[in-house]
């Protein structure tokens, strides 16, 4: 018969105390263990097959160890993966679970979903959306521990997590200025979202700081999908004056910017540089040459909202936050320097 991990077992094979495995594993930041320990004993744990006892667990804590994660339509889009697997990672290493439920958009069915968490106990839920947007939380959720994920609310009183989208627009055209770019546009979204307004401001804010004035006609707006990039291109490279330099909205504009380009004979990245938003790889590594864009931290952002859901559930009130979380440039084939 095999031989149940206790706690004691991780200990020996990990050359600490009982008292170090219990606060390394149970992630207690009064506890004095630094995180190279930490990382060590967590590895050793799951090597050894180490599973906690959660009925004992949350007999003496009065908790179920169950968080849920209540989401609108983000199991059916391409970041869910990541965005999940964050939230289940941050759950698994404190040793809770994570209950993953989708409402489809539909309010009613997000209502009984989250009576169904509150009947199993849940000790916390994750609020997620599919794109950064604000909300207005279900009165379902009142006394539960709640953390945003990609969303934000009027209610101060509740932590989010949400991409910087300002900093991602500068970091975009700032790839664009260090090329030697000058005449740079952007083609944005037309839905009033935070995304369409952050984006713009980062994209103005970097010009500026440049001292370059960006002409009106290159910066427009249209529907943030291929379709839409497509027809938006097709008059800006129209243009005699056109940009050198392209900010897209998202990858599938970008999609749509580079079918423009091959219909207008434009080459890219010779006569054209563009940039593109969220690193949706089926579409940035599939485009050729393959589209630089600017990641959007979906891991991070799943893993972050857990974190602090456990932190309000398991330590001392504190204050809500609101995070923004940095977004990488993905460096591609897409930018060169400006034609002659």
């Amino acid at each position: 018969m095999a031989t149940k991990i206790g706690i004691r077992e991780v200990a020996k094979a990990a050359g600490v105390s009982v008292t170090t495995v219990s606060h390394a594993l149970n992630d207690a930041t009064s506890a004095r263990v630094n995180q190279q320990t930490q990382q060590h004993v967590r590895a050793v744990a799951r090597d050894l097959g180490y599973a906690p006892n959660r009925l004992a667990s949350g007999l003496r804590n009065q908790r179920s160890q169950i968080l849920g994660l209540v989401s609108d339509e983000i199991t059916t889009t391409p970041f869910a993966g990541a965005m999940i697997r964050g939230a289940q990672d941050a759950a698994y290493e404190r040793g809770y679970v994570l209950m993953v439920v989708n409402s489809g958009l539909d309010s009613e069915l997000e209502k009984r979903e989250i009576r169904i968490l509150q009947q199993h106990q849940v000790d916390g839920i994750v609020y997620a959306k599919m794109y950064h947007q604000g909300v207005m939380l279900p009165e379902e959720l009142d006394g539960l521990p709640t953390v945003l994920l990609d969303a934000v609310s009027t209610d101060a009183s509740v932590s989010s997590v949400v991409p910087d989208e300002t900093a991602a627009a500068e970091a975009a055209v700032e790839t664009l200025i260090s090329a030697g770019h000058t005449r740079i546009g952007m083609i944005n979204n037309v839905d009033d979202i935070p995304a369409t307004h952050g984006r713009l401001e980062g994209f103005h804010n970097a010009v500026r700081r440049h001292g370059l004035t960006p002409d009106p006609r290159h910066i427009i707006a249209g529907v943030a999908d291929t379709a839409g990039g497509r027809e938006t291109a097709m008059d800006l490279l129209a243009l005699p004056d056109r940009p050198s330099g392209l900010f897209c909205f998202s990858d599938r504009v970008a999609m749509g910017v580079y079918q423009a380009a091959s219909a207008l004979g434009l080459r890219i990245p010779e006569d054209l540089s563009i940039v593109g938003m969220d690193n949706l790889e089926l579409i940035a590594d599939a485009l050729w040459p393959g589209l630089t864009t600017v990641a959007l931290p979906h891991y991070e952002m799943g893993r972050w909202a857990v974190v602090r859901l456990l932190n309000d559930i398991e330590g001392p009130s504190s204050p809500a936050v609101q995070e923004k979380l940095a977004c990488p440039v993905v460096h591609r084939g897409s930018v060169g320097p400006p034609p002659l």
